[in-house]
């Protein structure tokens, strides 16, 4: 029976705001699961790197039976997750200080990210408790759709993921696409991997009146609105959506003058510089497409005010060049609102093209932009998709992929059942 759980996240807190270079679906993952669990009266002890020192040790606000634990490993400040690796014995000592002092022991370590997999594997060898891992996003899968070095990931994380996937005692992957690369890409043992897909708040991400939410939110109620929502990076091709929307404005003034892009996403921190660098970037290429008056950056938002743009928006638009799951299409889909997405990774499994949204190929603005029209120009399908999305994205409430999440819990802890049949059906 599982009563206590070590949730690792080392290089980002799952309490972030989101949008930076470092915050995004895993720390939503990690929060809204450990919040889940801790209503189900199992504790969970969430462990990341401190990146300032006034912030409190110990933050409650996980809920009930939910703490985040704030722990020295290196600088405290925002700092290059490559570099965290060199700290991670100092990380793993804080883990044990704490667990010694309080007399507590774990059930299962549940480590996110390739970095709080190593940790995972000492805190294993003192407190012989077994280990889930979940990756994100894989090394080798960013590297393979990179627009250059400048956009590589290290090969010490790519030998990490290997070790990783190699010693833990289950893997879980957010689709079979991904279960599947870690097979092929890393020779992991496909036994002992388990696809449970990622979760949503639907308390949280529902459906709001369209004119509700744009009137909180001080937009204009005429206007057709196209939304992004994720970090400012090139991996989540911003680039081929604005170049989408000056397709579209070419159509005529009139399309212009009621249409409009809200892209939110980019906080300061780790990796402030390179989201300066992609914003910079992304500017000048509407700048030179003559977009300008159409898009606005609307910086980080909470996740509070993200339910109101999604149900402001006319169509949500993912146009990542790789996703593992998607988590952003999921919530867009919670609020009923259809979305656009590249069919790379989990998003080809996240979204049903036709039925929630439409799937296209990325790196492909023509397309993007008719599929764009189509949503905009014809009201009765746009509803139409944006409720069958809402009925989609009730699959996947955190109540239900907690459920499926515990069964691999318990199938490490005991190992009485292959893993493979765990949340089969």
């Amino acid at each position: 029976m599982i009563r206590r759980v070590a949730m690792i996240s080392i290089h980002t807190c799952p309490l972030a705001t989101l949008g930076g270079k470092e915050t995004g679906g895993m720390n939503v993952y990690v929060r809204d699961l450990s919040r889940e669990l801790g209503r189900r009266g199992i504790a969970v002890d969430c462990f990341t790197r401190s990146q300032n020192p006034a912030v409190p040790r110990i933050n409650k606000e996980l809920g009930p039976h939910g703490r985040v634990m704030h722990l020295p490993a290196g600088p405290e400040t925002p700092y290059d997750k490559n570099l965290v690796v060199d700290y991670l014995p100092q990380f793993v000592q804080g883990i044990l200080d704490f667990a010694r002092c309080e007399g507590l022991t774990y059930d299962v370590i549940h480590s996110h990210y390739w970095l709080s997999g190593l940790a995972a594997r000492d805190l294993r060898q003192a407190w012989g408790a077994p280990i889930v891992q979940m990756f994100h996003t894989l090394g080798q899968m960013k590297n393979a759709v990179a627009s250059g070095p400048q956009e590589w990931e290290t090969d010490r994380r790519i030998q990490a993921e290997a070790e990783v996937m190699a010693f833990a005692d289950c893997l879980v992957a957010a689709t079979p696409l991904e279960r599947a690369q870690m097979v092929w890409l890393y020779g992991a043992d496909a036994g002992k991997i388990v696809v449970v897909p990622c979760g949503v708040d639907l308390n949280l991400f529902r459906p709001v009146p369209q004119d509700e939410a744009r009137q909180i939110l001080g937009l204009p109620a005429g206007r057709r609105v196209v939304l992004f929502v994720g970090r400012i990076e090139p991996l989540k091709g911003i680039d081929t959506l604005l170049r989408a929307m000056a397709v579209l404005a070419s159509d005529g003034a009139s399309r212009q003058e009621d249409l409009s892009v809200i892209i939110v996403g980019g906080a300061p921190g780790a990796g402030a510089a390179q989201v300066k660098s992609e914003l910079e970037r992304l500017q000048h290429l509407q700048a030179e497409l003559g977009i300008e008056h159409l898009v606005t950056f609307m910086g980080a938002q909470n996740q509070d005010t993200l339910v109101y743009y999604y149900s402001a928006a006319d169509v949500t638009v993912v146009p990542s060049r790789y996703e593992s799951f998607g988590m952003v299409a999921l919530e867009a889909m919670a609020c009923g609102t259809p979305v656009i997405a590249s069919k790379v990774g989990g998003l080809a499994f996240t979204v049903q093209d036709g039925r929630t949204g439409f799937l296209v190929p990325d790196r492909d603005p023509e397309l993007l932009a008719a599929r764009i029209r189509s949503l905009l120009d014809d009201n009765g399908l746009r509803h139409q998709l944006g409720a069958q999305a809402a009925h989609w994205a009730g699959r996947f409430g955190w109540p239900v992929i907690a459920d499926q999440i515990l069964g691999v819990y318990d199938q490490a802890q005991s190992a009485v059942e292959p893993l493979a049949q765990v949340c089969s059906g």
